[in-house]
């Protein structure tokens, strides 16, 4: 069962109790992320993610890590588009040293110019690295054509311009106004040992919002049809093809989960044997939903050889306009409820999958569906409803992106 605590000043505390093991995972969750960044700011949220793990009044960079490594815990961080999650997993009777940690680490963080430094060169290799992977950079490419003017199409590492520019005064301006107490979530989840609650709530509960916190609030962008082609020397062409979908509060979030795992989802959906197992054009071909606070977004992706580009793209287009004209099949929507609850129930199956769900749902939703809910909300997916979605996606005009050797 989820408790929830909200402490004095606004924070809330997420505290899930599973007795049978014998660790704990706990993650400060921040309602900050990419698109929550002007232009010129563009990558300091993910920065700022990185800063935190290079010393603090009381620790040095080289310390936090000796002494994570020494209680054989994990320590990590990510920076989506639209939170940061600062996380540990240790032992049970760790979990008071981790909390403590993750504490300083938020709270005490130096930002010396000198560390800026050097870690404005560890992200700059971090772009250079996934824009030298066509993988990664096509679905970049896809994201500033889907939203060209708005902050959700840039990308979150930022760009070597934005980078230049981060000081400690940008950082803490950006600290101030995104990272308030009504912005943070505390998840926990695990063998909660006596006392760690207390003390989560003595180490976050008491302090501030600055004049400049507010609570982010998301403004709808305007999805965007449109090609963008990059020409590099590769050995496959890759192309991602997104429409326009419905964001993660939409109550048909299940069946938009489910007409994904038909179409592109598995390797027993459409896309997989139409494109791969019939007709050999691809190694690499799958789909995949993007949900938001408002929006969201449905993506094809796949890679061949520059010669049988314009073959895969006739057979990506014709296996989705067979969805659009004949639906799906009463089995392979039964399937895919099947897929989903299995899925759904083994991936909870560590502290750190309950920690992140917990923190993900306090942050967006407010509230916490047990395991029957959710396996229900399957269950309730329908012919209608997956008809209705069919509809509503994939008879938009889709964006494009292909990177890859000139086609002649």
């Amino acid at each position: 069962m989820v408790q929830v605590l909200t402490c004095q000043n606004g924070v809330r505390i997420v505290a899930e109790e599973m007795p049978h093991v014998r660790s704990l995972s706990v993650g400060i969750w921040v309602n900050a992320g990419s698109r929550y960044e002007t232009l010129e700011e563009n990558g300091i949220t993910h920065f700022i993610e990185h800063m935190l793990f290079k010393g603090t009044k009381n620790r040095t960079a080289r310390q936090i890590a000796e002494q994570f490594d020494r209680i054989g815990g994990e320590i990590n961080a990510f920076t989506s588009k639209e939170h940061t999650c600062y996380f540990a997993k240790v032992l049970d009777h760790h979990a008071g040293l981790a909390v403590e940690i993750l504490a300083d680490m938020f709270f005490n963080s130096l930002f010396t110019e000198e560390d800026i430094g050097r870690e404005r060169q560890v992200v700059l290799e971090e772009i250079y690295m996934s824009e030298d992977d066509p993988a990664d950079d096509v679905h970049e490419k896809l994201w500033s054509v889907m939203y060209p003017n708005d902050a959700l199409g840039r990308p979150i590492l930022g760009t070597p311009e934005t980078l230049a520019t981060f000081n400690e005064e940008m950082i803490r301006q950006y600290m101030a106004k995104h990272y308030g107490p009504k912005n943070v979530v505390i998840s926990v989840a695990g063998h909660i040992t006596g006392g760690l609650l207390e003390a989560i709530e003595t180490l976050f509960g008491t302090y501030a919002a600055s004049e400049q916190s507010e609570v982010a609030q998301p403004s709808y962008p305007v999805f965007t049809a449109g090609e963008v082609v990059k020409t590099r020397d590769t050995e496959q062409a890759h192309i991602a093809i997104s429409f326009p979908a419905i964001g993660v509060k939409d109550p048909q979030t299940y069946s938009f989960i489910a007409l994904n795992n038909i179409i592109g989802g598995n390797m027993s959906s459409r896309l997989f044997q139409d494109v791969r197992e019939e007709r050999g054009l691809a190694y690499s071909v799958f789909s995949y939903q993007s949900c938001y606070e408002d929006v969201g977004a449905y993506t094809i992706y796949a890679s061949t050889s520059k010669q049988n580009l314009d073959t895969l793209q006739q057979q990506m287009d014709q296996t989705l306009f067979d969805v659009v004209a004949g639906g799906v099949t009463e089995t392979e929507l039964e399937n895919a409820k099947e897929q989903l609850k299995g899925s759904f129930v083994l991936g909870l199956e560590g502290t750190e999958e309950h920690m992140n769900r917990n923190g993900v749902n306090e942050l967006i939703h407010q509230q916490h569906r047990s395991v029957d809910e959710v396996l229900a909300n399957i269950d309730a997916i329908s012919m209608d409803t997956i008809d209705e979605l069919i509809t509503k996606i994939l008879l938009n005009e889709p964006a494009i992106a292909i990177i890859g050797p000139e086609n002649e």
